[in-house]
């Protein structure tokens, strides 16, 4: 028996990248998937590769940072499946600039994705997980939400303020039974940091103890084990995986 056998899964963010990445190892584990992002095509395609998988699918075309997008959410997955076992809020953006030329709306819209929608989500989500007395919900955040980067004000601070959501949501749901806990990847290999100059890459690498960038699936495990009962008895963290990056 697998470890999500007879659970539901929703993972925002999930076209591409690490989002798809968990989508895949969660189905791969047992998990039936509602995978979500505002790349429609590119659920769609995620969802056919876990139906191949012989689990059940679907997809929604959602926009976190819009209350009414994350509510029909949840709704259409627990009209699909009946209930949620797992909700990943995994969707962000980057718009990076040093804070002197960032300008307002390069601010806002990465705290809108990346924060609000987070917050979005949890709640929309919180209702049917209290119902249910079960749940468990994983944030991804980042670790230069822990130790700030230059250049990403807009998104340190966003990854930042997840980890103090998670903290507040764990304690406010743990009473129900319901898990919150927070991934904080380090640099990962994704589209996004292959079209890092190459400069910065090596930079990266001279100040991580294994010496190489992650893959997706690195933090797929990760989330995995946050979604399995192995973590029931966790709520409220966060777990680095960055090669020991922050030490």
């Amino acid at each position: 028996m697998a470890v999500l056998d007879n659970k539901v899964s929703v993972v925002t963010g999930a076209a591409r990248g690490i989002g798809k990445a968990i989508a895949l190892r969660l189905a791969e584990h047992g998990s039936d998937i509602v995978v979500s992002d505002i790349d429609l095509a590119g659920v769609q395609g995620v969802a056919k590769e876990i139906e191949a998988m012989g689990r059940k699918a679907i997809a929604v075309e959602s926009n976190v940072s819009i209350k009414q997008h994350a509510d029909a959410l949840v709704e259409a997955a627990v009209g699909e499946f009946g209930k949620i076992d797992v909700f990943v809020n995994n969707a962000g953006i980057t718009r990076d600039n040093l804070i002197m030329r960032m300008d307002e709306a390069e601010w806002d819209a990465v705290i809108s994705v990346n924060l609000k929608g987070t917050f979005n989500c949890i709640k929309a989500v919180t209702r049917p997980m209290m119902k249910q007395r079960n749940g468990k919900i994983i944030n991804i955040s980042s670790i230069v939400g822990v130790m700030g980067n230059a250049g990403q004000a807009n998104y340190s601070a966003s990854k930042a303020g997840v980890i103090g959501l998670t903290k507040s949501a764990a304690k406010e749901l743990a009473a129900r039974n319901v898990q919150v806990n927070a991934v904080a990847p380090g640099y990962i290999e994704t589209e996004m940091t292959k079209n890092l100059p190459e400069t910065i890459r090596e930079n990266y690498l001279t100040v991580i103890p294994l010496k190489r960038p992650g893959a997706p699936e690195d933090v797929a495990n990760v989330v995995l084990f946050l979604a399995s009962p192995l973590s029931d008895y966790m709520t409220g963290q966060v777990l680095h995986v960055d090669g020991g990056m922050l030490m």
